[in-house]
Parts: C-alpha cells; structure tokens; sequence
C-alpha cells in the first residue's frame, strides 16, 4: 500500500480502496456488497470481506489506517477551500459532429457535447438568450451570444416528429425522451416563452449506474429481494431519483429471473435484459397513462413493477393492488421524506377510504428511500444523503393506527435493521469531510 501517486479513491469507501490497491477485484467487491446489503442487522463491509477470504485482517487493519488518513485530510482540506473543480470527463464523449441522420444545427451540438464533456446535468437553450448548463447543481452561463430562434427551431424540428410538433404548437410545450447517439439519452422539455421556442434537456448516462457509483448505501440492494409489496424512491425534482431506481432495477436484472415492466415518461435509462426479461414501456407513447398501462399490466405476466412517477389517485391505487396481489412495484414519489411519503399516500384518498387504505399500505409496503443530492466539499460532483425507512410490525402498526407522526422516532430504533434519518445521514456525510457543514445546513431548510 505504498504507492501514492495512484489516483485517489473515493473518500469513506473502505472497499474502493481495497480494489484500489489490488486487494480483490470489482466482482468481488460487488459481490460482498450484495451480500451485506441482505444482512440483517448489516455487517461492516470489512468483515464480510474477510468471511469471504479475500482480505486477511492485517490487511483490513492497513484499509482502516488509509481511510481515517483520507478522511482527516479531506476534513481539513473541507475547512479551508472551497475550490471549483470539474467533473470527471464521461467514458465515451460525443462526437465533434452529430451523426448523419441527426439534423441538430452544428453550433447546439456543440453545446450538447460540451455539456456531457464537463459533466453537466442539464443543458437550457432558449431563444434570444445566452445558453446555461446546471454542473454539481449549479446555474452557469455558456457561450458568448444570445441563441437565434432559427436555430432553436431547426434543433426542435431534429428532436421532435411531426405528432410532437403539433404538441408542441396546440398545447405550448411537450414533454420527452430523445436518443441524441453514441450511447446518450436526453430527456426534455419543449416550451413556447416571449422570447421564442427553447427547450431544457436533462442529460442521461448510457450505462446503467450501480449503487456503489452512485454512493447508495449497499444495504439498499435488500429492497430488490422482496416478491411482492411496494418499495418507494422519494425526493424533489433533481435529486437522483431515476437513477437510483434503475440501480435497483439492474440489480435485479442480473440476479433475478423474472419479468420486469418499466413504466416511465419519459424513458431514460434503457436496459440490456440480462437474468430478467424487461419490458420498457414509455407514456404517452405506448400507452395513454401510467393507470391505463397499469390496468394492462397484469396482462404482460409481470413479476416486478416499475412506475416512473405515482401522482395521482388511480396510478397510486392501481399500484397498492399490484403490490397486494403478489407483484414487487417499484415507484417514485416527490415528497421531501419517508414519514411524509407514507401521509401523501394515504391522503392521496378520499377520507372515507382512508383507514381502508392504511391497512393496505401497512402490509404491502416494505421500505422507502428518501434522498438528496449535496455537493462535494472538492467540488467533484454530488454526493447523496439518504433517509431509510424498512417496514416492520411497529411501523406497519403506526401506520395502520393513524401515527405516522411516530415514524420518524421509531426510524431512530432502527438503526440495528439499517434504518437512516436523513439527520444522521447528513451528519456523517460531514464528519468524513465528504459534504460541508454549509451545505448540510443548505440541505436542511
């Protein structure tokens, strides 16, 4: 473990540091992860690994010494900069030159790769205006002059087909997915504004992420060993939602054998059907609605669910009777945390049937998973803090008995069954030096 000049790993990841230094190999490390993730109570990682042979405990004592090492220096390095750094540049950039049968304008595919090349999340272009680029969740003007609407318009005219035009002109925006080539995927957002056309185009990785890349807590992998009940992914808009669901997904994907039906407007991550069979569905374009997709689901012999959004009060039902009736549903919500997740699905229901409802919810759920992105105190990216919630006889009972106002103390108990707090979770996001305590106080307002 000496040689220094290697690439730093990523800070407070005990088993990245392992395959850093040749110890195991990334299938091992993967494999040890899925493994913890089933335990109950968790296991530290290190144990695991030595239970598996493949570090001795000379070896783990040698990790531990390295991370507290990175650590206090990324401490003592949060306390006294705050520096601008750009991202790590994506496997496999655009092109200088949009394929043959894109007809985007030269001058937006420039802005297009130049995004995905710093590593942004959003790129907005708009008519008579300078385009802007969102980076580690931030604002930032690009380019040197205003947009011109002919422009806009012949990138809309390469985006959108005739049906969509029409959308877009009768209604004054459109939502949607686009494959812009070489393994990138866009979702956006098409708008008429007083300036002219313009659109917001969120950026989608080619590869599907792991939970370990996205700095998801392993334990998380236990949501993708139920058969039936539902498991919820919550947050506000921009918060890594989608992509934590299509960790999950993929994890099944290759674990599992079953059939997996992805419900999404649009689609963004497309999946390689590996172990599973995967039928990707996008609305409005296969089917009406999520409530009309999910009234036909149980036609295409569906083991897992996956919804791209549950807002209203026939997706929300339909999906509690899939996941009573022997199905693993999968769905995001945008709601800021777990106990708030469990009162926005119960109120989603008429009064009247409420109590009705909480009955259902307490058997059928089986966790939920709130979270927040945060930037890094280097400034390399976002980092997620999450909030835990597994179902339990006590949670199902707070729940069924009107108490949800509980859940969040009896969250605290649970710690020993892998429960989180988003308070706990920011709180050692900042004692590893990952996040600052600035950020954690932006994070909790």
């Amino acid at each position: 473990m000496s040689d220094e000049k290697k690439q730093t790993p990523r800070i407070g990841l005990l088993g990245r540091l392992a395959v850093h230094y040749g110890m195991i190999t990334k299938e091992q490390l993967g494999q040890c992860i899925r493994k913890q993730g089933r335990q109950m109570p968790p296991e530290l990682l290190g144990k695991v690994l030595m239970e598996e042979g493949y570090i001795t405990q000379a070896q783990l004592d040698q990790l531990v010494r390295k991370q507290e090492e990175m650590q206090q220096r990324a401490r003592e390095k949060a306390a006294n900069e705050e520096n601008e750094a750009a991202p790590p540049p994506p496997a496999k950039p655009l092109s200088e030159t949009p394929p043959p049968n894109n007809r985007i304008p030269q001058e937006l595919w420039v802005l297009l790769r130049d995004a995905q090349r710093d590593g942004a999340s959003d790129l907005h272009i708009q008519s008579g205006s300078k385009p802007f680029v969102r980076r580690i969740g931030r604002l930032q003007m690009v380019g040197a002059d205003p947009i011109a609407t002919e422009l806009v318009v012949e990138m809309l005219d390469a985006m959108l087909d005739d049906s969509q035009l029409d959308v877009l002109k009768r209604e004054g925006q459109i939502d949607g997915g686009w494959y812009v080539g070489d393994g990138l995927r866009c979702r956006f957002n098409c708008f008429e504004g007083i300036r002219g056309p313009g659109v917001v185009l969120r950026l989608v990785p080619g590869e599907v992420p792991t939970l370990e890349e996205l700095g998801l807590p392993s334990i998380l992998a236990r949501l993708t060993g139920f058969n039936h009940g539902l498991v919820l992914v919550t947050g506000p808009a921009g918060c890594g939602k989608s992509s934590t669901v299509a960790a999950l997904v993929q994890l099944m994907n290759e674990e599992r054998k079953e059939n997996i039906l992805v419900l999404e407007d649009p689609t963004e991550f497309v999946y390689t059907p590996r172990s599973c069979n995967i039928i990707q569905r996008q609305i409005p374009d296969h089917s009406a609605s999520y409530a009309t997709a999910l009234r036909a689901a149980l036609r295409e012999d569906p083991d897992v669910i996956v919804i791209g959004e549950m807002r209203d009060l026939e997706t929300v039902s339909l999906a509690l009777s899939a996941a009573e009736t022997g199905h693993l549903v999968l769905g995001t919500m945008h709601t800021r945390n777990a106990p708030g997740t469990v009162e926005r699905i119960i109120g989603i229901f008429p009064p009247d049937q409420q109590g009705q409802v909480r009955s259902m919810l307490s058997e059928s759920m089986r966790g939920v998973v709130s979270q927040r992105l945060l930037r890094r105190s280097d400034s390399k990216g976002r980092v997620p803090a999450v909030e835990i919630l597994f179902n339990n006889h006590a949670i199902g009972n707070l729940i069924r008995e009107n108490r949800t106002f509980q859940i969040g103390n009896m969250m605290q108990m649970g710690h020993s069954q892998g429960m989180c707090s988003m308070k706990d979770s920011l709180a050692r996001l900042q004692s590893e030096g990952i996040v600052t305590r600035k950020e954690v106080a932006r994070a909790q307002d």
